[in-house]
């Protein structure tokens, strides 16, 4: 019995192996590898919400328990399904070559002066935007803290958000610029808070830990139709941007501003979002819009310290 099972343990491993190397798009065979993680996740959720049932008294309370925790991995399965389609468009778009960008230190510097994503130290950009939950107040302050990862002094970047004069966000961002003027994002560390008190860090990332790459955050040289990473851990940050235009002119608390770089922000992370932002040349970001919900954060200050 024990040869007959490990005959076929090893025949499926065998046929496993013969069909990736035959597949050689590396992008959809991420992409289904992540639906299989994500698909048993929510599968695990689903069988523990049922063991809790299980204690609950009452055979009503429990039939309502157990039809709940069955709603709620239908949608967790679905969510997985939308993921996965969003992975496969991306991968369309970027092709079936594995992500794996070459990170040279010698060619990457902490002077980041690309003209659309400018990040001098002492710097801090304000923005105001409404939300259901009342007025969001996000404050974007480049510090003078480096972060070496990959070999690469990364920049710094302490990212505030408050709602009501409650703080819900607090992030640290990395950057840092090579030769040819691209501006790369190396990680975050983001906290969400509820009360004063952090109740997540989804989110988080640092190249180089868990397989985390980074990804572009502005190129040097921005064409329409350009489409492409700006952070790459799969299941946790898979953020993308397409170039949709190069002369918008937006007009902001802090000033109107011509010939601004658009771009459409999406992850498979959260299928069906979306958000076009604008980027102002010798100013950066002026003005993102969610495209879902209609929220529009603008810049309305600039302060140097």
């Amino acid at each position: 019995m024990k040869f007959h099972l490990i005959s076929a343990l090893l025949i499926g491993f065998l046929a496993c192996t013969m069909a990736f190397a035959a597949d050689s798009n590396v992008c959809q065979k991420t992409s289904q590898a992540a639906l299989r993680s994500c698909n048993r996740g929510a599968q695990s959720d689903y069988w523990q919400r049922v063991g809790t049932c299980d204690n609950i008294p009452g055979w009503g309370k429990r039939r309502q328990c157990n039809e709940t925790a069955a709603a709620e991995a239908k949608d967790a399965f679905d969510e997985c399904k939308s993921q996965l389609s969003g992975r496969q468009q991306a991968c369309r778009r970027l092709g079936g070559e594995a992500y794996d960008p070459v990170i040279d230190p010698a060619n990457f510097s902490t002077e980041i002066d690309n003209p659309y994503f400018p990040l001098k130290p002492g710097t801090i950009f304000i923005y105001e935007g409404k939300t259901p939950d009342g007025v969001e107040h996000n404050e974007v302050a480049v510090t003078r803290k480096t972060k070496v990862i990959l070999g690469v002094t990364c920049v710094e970047v302490h990212d505030t958000v408050r709602v009501n004069g409650e703080l819900t966000e607090n992030t640290l961002d990395w950057y840092a610029q090579d030769k040819e003027g691209n501006v790369w994002y190396f990680g975050e560390n983001s906290e969400e808070l509820s009360e004063g008190l952090v109740v997540s860090l989804e989110g988080s990332w640092t190249a180089g830990v868990d397989g985390a790459k980074p990804g572009i955050i502005m190129e040097a040289h921005s064409v329409v139709g350009d489409f492409y990473r700006q952070e790459f851990s799969l299941g946790t940050a898979e953020d993308l941007a397409a170039v949709v235009g190069l002369d918008k002119t937006v007009s902001v608390p802090a000033g109107s501003f011509h010939h601004s770089l658009e771009t459409e922000e999406t992850t498979p992370l959260e299928p069906g979002a979306r958000e076009h932002k604008f980027y102002a040349q010798g100013v950066g970001n002026t003005l993102t819009v969610d495209l879902v919900t209609g929220e529009r954060l603008r810049l309305i200050q600039i302060k140097t310290e």
